[in-house]
């Protein structure tokens, strides 16, 4: 009897999981993965189980590419492997989250008189925002008290669930972005914990599950109290050093761009959809 030839794609080194009867569940089983990533099924349970916690690059690259991982993916991998190494390599404490905001940026705010935006920190502080946020993100109740913080209205605020017909996935992002920031920072831990300790599992599974996608842009839909249902467009911009964003909106179509008209006390037609 020949043998079977496998095929082997040069670009990744992937091959295809030994044939065997259905699986019971959907996923790799660890034996076809340690195949695909040609480690020992050993070597992959030390790594699940945590007793290696210093994976090679090279190991980090074939498990990615056994699992088809995309550019998120592979993200998420690098920082689930550096986080023992962050904590062992780690000297002296972070610098606390700024609160400062530069002249600069408050200038910048200020120009996009168009344009609901707003400066956040690395824990989802609301920092400072313009004139059409105000509008924008009083109603829902974000800017309630004297610290707003975008993370924590998402999670400890039920209006949020009201006025996001899409939380699970904001929720989601919110946590993946906390995450994304926190390389070893122990104000973010802290952070977290308090969050926890006050909405429970909400937060604290995602928290544990670690969510992989960040989107910097995307479209985010609100039920707004006022001018009804909103289509907003999102760009994340990255300021320097301090670990700080600004994120801008603008209408994702005609109709929110009306709605914002109104929102804004504009006449019709001045505020233009990101669709054109």
């Amino acid at each position: 009897m020949k043998s079977k030839s496998v095929r082997t794609d040069s670009s990744t080194g992937w091959r295809p999981a030994p044939s065997g009867p259905r699986r019971r569940t959907p996923g790799l089983r660890r034996a076809e993965l340690a195949t695909l990533a040609q480690v020992s099924v050993e070597y992959l349970t030390r790594l699940e189980q945590g007793r290696d916690t210093r994976p090679s690059p090279e190991i980090l690259a074939a498990l990615a590419n056994a699992l088809r991982l995309d550019g998120d993916g592979r993200s998420h991998l690098r920082r689930l492997a550096s986080v023992e190494h962050s904590q062992q390599l780690c000297e002296g404490r972070h610098p606390t989250a700024s609160r400062t905001v530069r002249p600069e940026v408050r200038a910048l705010l200020d120009a996009l008189r168009d344009r609901p935006a707003c400066l956040l920190n690395r824990l989802g502080d609301v920092l400072a925002w313009n004139e059409p946020f105000d509008r924008v993100a009083r109603p829902l109740g974000l800017l309630d008290g004297d610290r707003p913080n975008l993370v924590w209205f998402v999670f400890a605020d039920e209006r949020a669930r009201d006025h996001v017909p899409d939380w699970a996935e904001l929720a989601d992002q919110q946590v993946a972005e906390l995450h994304r920031r926190r390389q070893g920072d122990p104000d973010t831990d802290a952070f977290a914990e308090r969050l926890a300790a006050t909405v429970g599992t909400a937060f604290a599974s995602r928290w544990q599950r670690r969510p992989v996608a960040v989107q910097a842009s995307g479209v985010r839909r609100l039920r707004h109290p006022e001018v009804g249902p909103l289509r907003l467009a999102y760009e994340t911009l990255e300021l320097a050093d301090d670990g700080q964003r600004l994120l801008v909106h603008l209408p994702a179509d005609a109709a929110c761009a009306e709605a914002l008209d109104r929102l804004l006390g504009r006449r019709p037609g001045a505020l233009r959809s990101a669709a054109g």
